[in-house]
Protein backbone atom coordinates (compact mmCIF):
# COMPACT_ATOMS: atom_id res chain seq x y z
CA UNK A 1 0.00 0.00 0.00
CA UNK A 2 1.16 3.34 -1.02
CA UNK A 3 0.90 6.15 1.91
CA UNK A 4 0.51 9.34 1.20
CA UNK A 5 2.63 12.16 3.23
CA UNK A 6 -0.31 13.23 5.28
CA UNK A 7 -0.92 9.77 6.03
CA UNK A 8 2.71 9.01 7.30
CA UNK A 9 3.20 12.13 9.47
CA UNK A 10 -0.23 11.44 10.81
CA UNK A 11 0.88 7.90 12.21
CA UNK A 12 4.11 9.93 13.19
CA UNK A 13 2.06 11.86 15.33
CA UNK A 14 0.73 9.15 16.57
CA UNK A 15 3.82 7.71 18.03
CA UNK A 16 3.16 4.69 15.65
CA UNK A 17 6.65 3.00 14.82
CA UNK A 18 5.23 1.96 11.17
CA UNK A 19 5.25 5.82 10.42
CA UNK A 20 8.46 5.72 10.57
CA UNK A 21 9.26 2.74 8.73
CA UNK A 22 7.36 3.76 5.66
CA UNK A 23 8.72 7.38 5.88
CA UNK A 24 12.58 5.80 6.07
CA UNK A 25 11.74 3.31 3.01
CA UNK A 26 10.13 6.08 1.02
CA UNK A 27 12.82 8.59 1.30
CA UNK A 28 15.80 7.08 2.69
CA UNK A 29 17.19 6.72 -1.02
CA UNK A 30 16.76 9.44 -2.22
CA UNK A 31 17.49 11.99 -0.18
CA UNK A 32 21.30 9.90 0.17
CA UNK A 33 21.53 10.56 -3.60
CA UNK A 34 20.29 14.10 -2.98
CA UNK A 35 23.15 14.23 -0.05
CA UNK A 36 25.80 12.75 -2.19
CA UNK A 37 25.22 15.82 -4.23
CA UNK A 38 27.28 18.12 -1.99
CA UNK A 39 29.09 15.47 0.44
CA UNK A 40 30.86 12.55 -1.92
CA UNK A 41 31.37 10.89 1.21
CA UNK A 42 28.80 7.68 0.99
CA UNK A 43 29.26 6.47 4.80
CA UNK A 44 28.97 10.15 5.60
CA UNK A 45 25.61 11.12 3.90
CA UNK A 46 23.86 8.06 5.25
CA UNK A 47 25.01 9.07 8.50
CA UNK A 48 23.65 12.45 7.85
CA UNK A 49 20.28 11.37 6.75
CA UNK A 50 20.13 8.81 9.53
CA UNK A 51 20.64 11.34 12.06
CA UNK A 52 17.81 13.65 10.38
CA UNK A 53 15.52 10.37 10.53
CA UNK A 54 16.61 9.91 14.15
CA UNK A 55 15.92 13.85 14.93
CA UNK A 56 12.35 12.96 13.46
CA UNK A 57 11.52 10.37 15.29
CA UNK A 58 12.68 11.99 18.43
CA UNK A 59 10.39 15.33 17.79
CA UNK A 60 7.85 13.18 15.76
CA UNK A 61 4.94 13.86 18.07
CA UNK A 62 5.60 18.04 17.51
CA UNK A 63 6.11 17.49 13.90
CA UNK A 64 4.79 20.00 12.26
CA UNK A 65 5.83 20.43 8.09
CA UNK A 66 4.02 23.02 6.18
CA UNK A 67 5.55 22.32 2.67
CA UNK A 68 6.06 18.92 1.15
CA UNK A 69 7.32 16.11 2.89
CA UNK A 70 9.97 15.49 0.38
CA UNK A 71 11.06 18.97 -0.38
CA UNK A 72 10.96 19.39 3.69
CA UNK A 73 13.94 16.31 3.72
CA UNK A 74 15.82 17.76 1.31
CA UNK A 75 16.19 20.82 2.31
CA UNK A 76 16.93 19.18 6.00
CA UNK A 77 19.64 17.10 4.30
CA UNK A 78 20.98 20.06 2.26
CA UNK A 79 21.18 21.90 5.51
CA UNK A 80 23.38 19.24 7.30
CA UNK A 81 25.43 18.70 4.70
CA UNK A 82 26.41 22.29 4.55
CA UNK A 83 26.85 22.29 8.21
CA UNK A 84 29.04 18.96 7.95
CA UNK A 85 31.63 20.59 5.23
CA UNK A 86 31.76 24.21 7.50
CA UNK A 87 32.55 22.08 10.51
CA UNK A 88 35.08 20.32 8.24
CA UNK A 89 36.63 23.85 7.02
CA UNK A 90 37.04 24.65 10.85
CA UNK A 91 38.83 21.47 11.63
CA UNK A 92 41.19 22.29 9.05
CA UNK A 93 41.80 25.51 9.84
CA UNK A 94 42.00 24.20 13.65
CA UNK A 95 44.59 21.89 12.47
CA UNK A 96 47.11 24.51 11.00
CA UNK A 97 47.67 22.79 7.93
CA UNK A 98 46.47 25.95 6.40
CA UNK A 99 49.06 27.47 6.85
CA UNK A 100 51.53 24.92 4.96
CA UNK A 101 49.40 25.65 1.91
CA UNK A 102 50.28 29.36 0.86
CA UNK A 103 48.55 29.08 -2.50
CA UNK A 104 45.76 27.30 -1.09
CA UNK A 105 45.16 30.49 0.69
CA UNK A 106 43.08 32.15 -2.02
CA UNK A 107 41.03 28.77 -2.58
CA UNK A 108 39.96 28.34 1.00
CA UNK A 109 38.92 31.90 0.95
CA UNK A 110 36.97 31.76 -2.16
CA UNK A 111 35.19 28.29 -0.81
CA UNK A 112 34.10 29.91 2.72
CA UNK A 113 32.85 32.73 0.83
CA UNK A 114 31.29 30.50 -1.63
CA UNK A 115 29.22 28.79 1.10
CA UNK A 116 29.01 32.22 2.98
CA UNK A 117 26.70 33.27 -0.56
CA UNK A 118 24.92 29.81 0.19
CA UNK A 119 23.52 30.45 3.60
CA UNK A 120 22.55 33.64 2.58
CA UNK A 121 20.81 32.54 -0.97
CA UNK A 122 19.27 29.21 1.57
CA UNK A 123 17.99 32.26 4.18
CA UNK A 124 16.41 34.68 1.04
CA UNK A 125 14.74 31.46 -0.32
CA UNK A 126 13.13 31.02 3.85
CA UNK A 127 11.77 34.49 3.73
CA UNK A 128 10.27 34.64 0.07
CA UNK A 129 6.51 34.81 0.53
CA UNK A 130 5.05 31.04 0.73
CA UNK A 131 3.29 30.91 -2.56
CA UNK A 132 6.79 32.19 -3.95
CA UNK A 133 8.86 29.88 -1.56
CA UNK A 134 6.69 26.50 -2.60
CA UNK A 135 6.95 27.04 -6.33
CA UNK A 136 10.63 28.15 -6.31
CA UNK A 137 11.67 24.87 -4.41
CA UNK A 138 9.61 22.99 -6.20
CA UNK A 139 11.43 23.90 -9.27
CA UNK A 140 14.79 24.69 -8.38
CA UNK A 141 15.07 21.54 -5.45
CA UNK A 142 13.29 19.31 -5.77
CA UNK A 143 13.50 19.33 -9.98
CA UNK A 144 10.00 19.48 -10.98
CA UNK A 145 8.89 20.68 -14.29
CA UNK A 146 6.20 24.09 -14.64
CA UNK A 147 3.83 21.83 -15.14
CA UNK A 148 4.24 18.86 -12.52
CA UNK A 149 4.40 21.97 -10.22
CA UNK A 150 1.04 23.38 -11.35
CA UNK A 151 -0.87 20.00 -11.65
CA UNK A 152 0.78 19.45 -7.78
CA UNK A 153 -0.17 23.42 -6.61
CA UNK A 154 -3.25 23.01 -8.40
CA UNK A 155 -2.79 26.40 -10.15
CA UNK A 156 -1.39 27.34 -13.56
CA UNK A 157 1.64 27.33 -15.48
CA UNK A 158 1.35 30.93 -16.17
CA UNK A 159 1.30 31.37 -12.00
CA UNK A 160 4.16 29.17 -11.89
CA UNK A 161 6.08 31.12 -14.09
CA UNK A 162 5.14 34.57 -12.50
CA UNK A 163 6.06 32.99 -8.88
CA UNK A 164 9.84 31.39 -10.19
CA UNK A 165 10.24 35.26 -12.43
CA UNK A 166 9.23 36.81 -8.49
CA UNK A 167 11.89 34.35 -6.57
CA UNK A 168 14.77 35.06 -8.86
CA UNK A 169 14.20 38.94 -9.14
CA UNK A 170 14.55 38.75 -5.19
CA UNK A 171 17.34 36.52 -5.34
CA UNK A 172 18.59 38.57 -7.45
CA UNK A 173 18.98 41.84 -5.83
CA UNK A 174 19.04 39.93 -2.83
CA UNK A 175 22.16 38.66 -3.71
CA UNK A 176 23.41 42.07 -5.38
CA UNK A 177 23.18 43.83 -2.26
CA UNK A 178 25.33 40.77 -0.37
CA UNK A 179 27.98 40.98 -2.77
CA UNK A 180 28.09 44.82 -2.10
CA UNK A 181 28.56 44.21 1.18
CA UNK A 182 31.24 41.41 0.69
Amino acid sequence: MEYTDEEILALLHDQDAKGMEILFKKYYEQLCLSGYRYIRDKQKVEDIVQELFYELWKKRANINITSSLNSYLKTAVRNRSFNFIKSQRIDFAEEEELKSFTSGENTTQEDMETTELETYINSVIDSLPEKCRMVFVLSRIDELSYKEIAEKLQISTKTVENQISKALKILRVKVSEFRERM
